[in-house]
């Protein structure tokens, strides 16, 4: 389906109006960035891969409105030379299409990805006419470049898709506890590669621990990912390792709710468990979470405080009778820690951290506040 493309003429991108499916199919012209961010915010184009596509294509449509005669002025303040100005306002305007999802990943990558080529590009200009440092490399050029960009975004994009398409077997996810979209936002963060693969084509078989004694993976990510039309089997979480010894689980995807500064991490109580099994199988163990849940004045898992809950979530809770005799006692922690050399990589929306994690966690949070 063509449903992001840049127009003929180069400076305005044509989409079908996804807000409006499956009622109406409409294709619709986006000339100007508020056009862009709005289709962006409403959801007029959606999905990771599709947004970065948009992106791609926005800032190429709006490099070649700065063609147009005497196009090239400044929106943003910038100064300089006529190419310092190209790039200044193609950076913020960048910035500002960031903004319209600062969470889909896809959209800053293909950004950021865009604006290197151009910046390359105009490099390049100065170096073939080294005698004319801040000689105009030519608008002309510059959002050449960011076209061939946009469509070699778009291009990468398909064959990632056709790619995903020609697996015979599907991979195999094992998850415990809940960090979909109910628990974080958007695609939330275990269940973020598996949504976001899944709309890339990708074809997932997922194993839900049930995560006693809440049942969160039972309650909450059956129902998400049956809902995106994943295919998602239930299990009790004493079967983890029945279903890793069949070699049905390629990967174990967690969430966390704390990272001490070593890389110990703190999640819902049974995950540390599930990273020693995994380590038998030699199943790779990944950790997702956002960066502000590093926390570097924690030295290690043994200084994370661990909740303690209700002993009736044991005994009673979920049951139509007590399942446990009266007053038994009952040692019920909400939160275990999986060491550090457990875990196969630590990720963020910064990228991934391997173990050790000292050096790599601190440099994820260096630019916090």
């Amino acid at each position: 389906m063509d449903h992001v493309r840049l127009s003929e003429a180069g400076t305005s991108v044509i989409i079908l109006d996804q807000s409006l499916l499956p009622g109406e199919e409409k294709y619709i012209e986006l000339k100007t960035l508020e056009e862009m961010v709005d289709a962006i915010q409403k959801l007029q184009v959606r999905g990771a891969p599709a947004i970065g596509i948009f992106a791609g294509y926005a800032l190429a449509a709006l490099s070649g409105q700065q063609c147009r005669p005497k196009a090239i002025r400044s929106c943003c303040g910038a100064s300089g030379t006529s190419d310092e100005v190209f790039m200044q306002e193609i950076q913020a305007q960048g910035e500002i299409l960031k903004a319209a999802r600062p969470t889909a990943v896809n959209l800053a990558w293909a950004v950021d990805r865009v604006i290197q080529a151009v910046r390359v590009e105009m490099f390049r200009a100065r170096q073939e006419n080294p005698m004319r440092l801040n000689a105009n490399a030519g608008a002309r050029r510059l959002a050449a470049a960011a076209v061939r960009e946009a469509k070699a975004i778009h291009d990468e994009e398909i064959q990632k898709v056709c790619a995903a398409g020609d697996r015979d077997e599907p991979i195999g996810i094992l998850t415990h506890c809940n960090a979909g979209p109910l628990a974080t936002s958007e695609y939330g963060t275990a269940l973020g590669p598996i949504l976001l693969g899944q709309e890339q084509g990708v074809q997932f078989r997922v194993f839900a621990d049930e995560t006693r004694p809440l049942l969160q993976g039972a309650r909450l990510t059956t129902y998400e990912l049956q809902k995106a039309g994943v295919d998602v089997t239930l299990i009790c979480d004493n079967m983890a390792s029945t279903v890793m010894r069949a070699g049905l689980v390629q990967a174990v995807f967690v969430g966390c709710d704390r990272v001490a500064a070593n890389g110990d991490t703190a999640n819902k109580i049974g995950t540390s468990g599930v990273a020693i099994l995994a380590k038998h199988y030699g199943i790779p163990f990944y950790v997702l979470g956002p960066s502000s849940s590093i926390d570097m004045s924690c030295p290690s898992g043994n200084d994370i405080p661990i909740e303690k809950r209700d002993p009736e979530e044991i005994r009673s809770k979920y049951y139509e009778k007590p399942m446990a005799p009266e007053g038994v006692k009952c040692f019920n922690p909400a939160f275990d820690v999986t060491d550090a050399e457990l875990i196969t990589g630590i990720i963020t929306e910064k990228g991934i951290c391997r173990y050790p994690y000292t050096e790599s966690l601190a440099a994820q949070i260096e630019d916090l506040p």
